[in-house]
């Protein structure tokens, strides 16, 4: 029976200027913990682990409360997509009606039905 072979990843070591500078930058409301573990590649609870370390006002065993800024930022990144997602579907059903007007004046001046009819029995091949 093979083994598996399971790599570890290599310990990264962070200095303190770097841990005091993701700290500011969750403190500013720049970033959320959540953000600057997925930026950085470090695990939430070891950027916990520093907020209570190195910050000025959050220390263990406090609840951190996310800053409201923060979540203002999400809204407004979501209202923005979400505005953005609306263009685009006026502009496909501007489209859709244009090429439903396009084939009832080509019927109407060809004499051909273009429209697939539901109760039509198929071609006999």
């Amino acid at each position: 029976m093979e083994k598996k072979q399971v790599k570890l990843k290599p310990k990264r070591v962070f200095s303190e200027e770097f841990k005091k500078a993701r700290v500011k930058e969750y403190e500013s409301g720049k970033l959320t913990t959540l953000e600057i573990s997925r930026l950085y590649g470090i695990s939430k609870s070891v950027v916990y682990i520093w907020i209570y370390r190195y910050s000025t006002y959050n220390k263990s065993g406090l609840k951190v409360v996310e800053m409201s800024k923060s979540s203002e930022k999400k809204v407004k990144e979501l209202l923005k997509k979400i505005s953005e997602l609306e263009r685009i579907v006026g502009q496909k059903q501007i489209m859709i009606d244009y090429l439903e007007t396009m084939m009832e004046v080509a019927e109407q001046e060809l004499n051909i039905d273009i429209k697939k009819k539901f109760d039509t029995p198929q071609s006999k091949k």
